[in-house]
């Protein structure tokens, strides 16, 4: 199944052009790779998912290929959550 038809039956990311905007600037991962919307995944795959200031590691338990809203949680496993540090601003002191 495509990743970005995945994210969207599992209800992960809401709407596949989303889903598809997200991998294109790279902020997914799947089993580590980097992954396009199209790249295919399959039970067992490890994604990485980066929202804003969260990464989210899932890993896929089930594909099909429509979903209701209850079956979703059963698609796939989360296995971590983690908040990314806000880097702050570094600024250049020229007078040093």
């Amino acid at each position: 199944m495509r990743l970005d038809k995945f994210l969207k039956v599992s209800r992960l990311i809401k709407r596949r052009t989303l889903a598809k905007e997200v991998a294109d600037q790279g902020r997914i991962t799947v089993n580590g790779n980097k992954a396009k919307a199209s790249s295919t995944i399959k039970v067992n795959d490890e994604l990485q998912i980066r929202f804003g200031q969260k990464v989210v590691t899932a890993r896929v338990e089930l594909l099909k290929e429509n979903a209701k809203k209850e079956e979703t949680a059963n698609m796939y496993a989360i296995l971590k959550e983690e908040k990314l540090e806000k880097v702050e601003p570094q600024f250049i002191d020229d007078e040093a």
